[in-house]
């Protein structure tokens, strides 16, 4: 299989999938593991699902509608890799209070959704903390490096999407 001759359809599944297994071994580190998730953990879940969506919907659209969800889809990797390197900041330079900024709860709480969010994504931890990590790197390390490749890769669907048309 040679990769530039996957299409942008199929890009944007692979994203959903990795997307998905994401959400799944944050649910895993969290449930089984143990691991109580920050607010800005919660933060880049909801910029994950906002990625997920987006690119089921541009694995199902063609042409312009496709260029579209990649730019979306671009934004809000884009809105989760901002969160992953402000926390992977914090991580590395932890201050002598921890504040992880504003309240996740207080913003919450402004909007009806609060009731429809289930309790998997409560968050009680420490942004600065280092609970766990692999290969050096912390979660919120490898997450800014998935959002960054996340965002790469739809903004190279849309720049192709749009020069076949």
């Amino acid at each position: 299989m040679n990769l530039p001759s996957v299409t942008p359809q199929r890009w944007m599944l692979l994203i959903a999938l990795s997307g998905i297994g994401m959400l799944v071994f944050g649910l895993y580190l969290q449930h089984v593991v143990g691991l109580n998730p920050c607010p800005m953990c919660i933060v880049q879940r909801y910029a994950l699902i906002g990625v997920v969506l987006l690119a089921l919907v541009g694995w199902r659209l063609r042409g312009r509608g496709l260029a579209v969800s990649g730019v979306l889809l671009a934004l809000a990797a884009g809105f989760g890799g901002f969160t992953a390197a402000r926390q992977s900041w914090l991580q590395w330079y932890p201050p002598e209070v921890v504040n992880c900024g504003r309240d996740f709860y207080g913003m919450v709480e402004n909007f009806p959704l609060n009731r429809a969010i289930p309790m998997i994504f409560k968050g009680s931890g420490d942004c600065s903390k280092i609970d766990w990590t692999f290969l050096g790197g912390s979660i919120a390390n490898w997450s800014f490096a998935a959002f960054v490749v996340f965002a790469l890769a739809a903004l190279w669907i849309a720049v192709q999407t749009l020069r076949h048309r």
